[in-house]
């Protein structure tokens, strides 16, 4: 069986991941996790995807909010997992009856940790609301009235107020000040303003560095001279060379023999990550790990798709959140750096319908939001199955997690 499996960050106060809600779909007909033909087949699905999924790239030694309906509550499919990890989430749609609040107490006993999801203060939930330790509050779908009722009543009682669905740094403000303790949402991935902002010196020097790898033939002095004017970079440089992700130790005596060591392809993939940091500096350390992560699984379904010069889809998916990193319009981000005219086009969503690259970010976009219908329209025109994007993603957290430690 056929088993997607994404994730969606959830941050804390200070834009620090605390955990990832995971999102499933099994098979090629199921287009979401607990529909009513999910009872036999998602059984499976949380089996294969918690099991068989290493949770140290699934999630980063992060806790994992997994959603469960009426049924799968009632069959025990929570006490599963490892209660150490996961948080049960109970969807809205279930109703609190003396089943469910029984299975709910009985897990509550056991050591799990119970949220509730779209929370809405109906009829018979004071049971439940006793025993969860976190609530989420849709914001498109609740009034910001209600919001702040729900957090003033419940918060008091020690329940941990979680805002979903926050969509910008407006809303992030708001939910914020009126005492939400966690945060889910795109807001992260957009620029905070676009319009007259000063660019930091660390973050011109990042870019500056970037330009230089643009080049289809690299200048080796003019990379090497951006490298050695920056004392981080050149210490980042070292640092990657001499690390797991090449699997051997090199006796580096200059920056000039650890750029010859590191090849054109691999100089391009470092400059990326060694400027991420600087870029991202004062940004949630989720936007960091996105950019990163996409990066790759982007590349790897250009590879499964046999798209031409995978590792320029490595740069678009890197590039992908430029302008939230430097709070800059995406075109004018994109073209300071330098990047090809092609890439910009399909990040910005100007290229033809057909065009691979556009196919390639609608795809891993659509899949990184649980948007399983999508996801599967554009694997299928790029002619790979649903088999090739699990193994690409899940290969992609793993990449992503081995670099980040190595980009240190």
């Amino acid at each position: 069986m056929d088993v997607y499996v994404a994730r969606q960050a959830i941050l804390d106060r200070n834009g620090k991941v605390f955990a990832y809600e995971l999102l499933f779909r099994s098979g090629a007909s199921s287009r979401e996790f607990g529909g009513a033909d999910a009872t036999g087949a998602t059984n499976q699905v949380v089996a294969n995807a918690l099991l068989n999924f290493s949770d140290a790239h699934l999630l980063g030694g992060k806790k994992a909010f997994v959603n469960f309906n009426r049924a799968l509550l009632l069959d025990g499919l929570p006490l599963m997992l490892p209660k150490e990890t996961a948080v049960i989430e109970i969807l809205e749609t279930v109703d609190p009856d003396a089943d469910v609040i029984e299975a709910c107490r009985k897990m509550n006993e056991l050591g799990y940790t119970l949220a509730l999801d779209d929370f809405l203060d109906r009829d018979g939930m004071l049971p439940l609301i006793d025993l969860a330790k976190f609530i989420k509050v849709d914001m498109r779908s609740t009034s910001r009235e209600e919001q702040e009722r729900i957090v003033n009543a419940y918060r008091p009682k020690g329940v941990a107020m979680l805002a979903e669905k926050v969509e910008s740094h407006e809303e992030f403000d708001w939910a914020a000040s009126i005492g939400f303790d966690y945060f889910q949402g795109y807001f992260f991935e957009k620029p905070v303003t676009v319009v007259g902002r000063h660019i930091p010196v660390s973050k011109v020097a990042a870019l500056r560095l970037l330009r230089e790898v643009q080049p289809l033939e690299l200048d080796f002095d003019r990379v090497e001279q951006a490298v050695s004017a920056d004392l981080g970079f050149s210490h980042k440089l070292l640092r990657y060379v001499n690390s797991a992700v090449f699997g051997r130790r090199v006796d580096v005596a200059s920056i000039r023999m650890a750029l010859a060591v590191l090849g054109e392809e691999n100089i391009r993939r470092w400059v990326a990550l060694a400027a991420l940091p600087a870029l991202a500096s004062e940004k949630p350390g989720a936007l960091v790990i996105q950019s990163v992560l996409r990066a790759r699984f982007w590349e790897l379904l250009a590879i499964a798709s046999r798209v031409p010069e995978p590792d320029r889809l490595f740069l678009m998916g890197m590039f992908s959140m430029l302008d939230a990193l430097i709070d800059r319009p995406l075109g004018e981000s994109l073209r300071e750096v330098g990047v090809a005219p092609a890439i910009i086009a399909a990040l910005l969503d100007e290229s033809p319908e057909k065009d691979p690259l556009k196919r390639i970010r609608g795809l891993a976009i659509a899949y990184e939001r649980g948007e399983w219908d999508g996801a599967a329209a554009l694997s299928e025109a790029l002619g790979i199955t649903t088999s090739d994007v699990v193994t690409a993603y899940r290969d992609a957290l793993k990449w992503a997690e081995d670099v980040l430690a190595a980009s240190k």
